[in-house]
């Protein structure tokens, strides 16, 4: 008989192992949904600016800062088109013509413009977002030398800013 020391070729082999089986597959997990998508936001509402302009011959008379009734029709018209405005901001601007000195028509400017302000606040609109100015002779949008011309100049222009409701 021979002995696996003395003749390793003629001793019979034992079997090989059979290979380890592989692990068993993991069970899958169970994964949470996606949470869904957040809505995309609504785009930031676009300021809105509008201008009305009070001609000072039809809404104050000449060399007054008393607003005439068709001025105040006009005022309440723009009050009751606030309300679809979230308001940021009221600006009245006075202007004059170039008859009388400069400081003279810088005041009757500033008049006019604050006589705006306080018919809108005595109408709701609130102090605190109206802002006066009076320009004077200074921006006129027609030719001081004509009494058509002059007309033109003595205004107050309204400026309201704010976003669409």
């Amino acid at each position: 008989m021979a002995v696996a020391e003395c003749d390793p070729d003629l001793v019979p082999k034992p079997a090989p192992k059979p290979a380890p089986l592989p692990p068993p597959p993991a069970k899958p997990r169970a994964v949470p949904p996606k949470p869904a998508p957040k809505p995309a936001p609504k785009p930031a509402a676009r300021p809105v600016s509008a201008k009305v302009t009070l001609a000072a011959d039809t809404h104050f008379d000449f060399d007054k800062a008393v607003i005439k009734p068709e001025g105040k029709k006009t005022l309440d018209g723009l009050v009751g088109k606030l309300k679809a405005v979230n308001l940021e901001v009221i600006i009245a601007i006075g202007h004059t013509d170039s008859i009388g000195s400069d400081a003279y028509n810088m005041k009757l400017s500033l008049r006019r413009a604050d006589a705006v302000k306080a018919y809108l606040i005595s109408r709701g609109v609130p102090a605190n977002r109206i802002y006066t100015e009076g320009k004077g002779e200074r921006q006129p949008i027609a030719s001081n030398k004509t009494r058509d011309g002059r007309a033109k100049n003595r205004r107050v222009e309204i400026e309201v800013v704010g976003t669409r409701r």
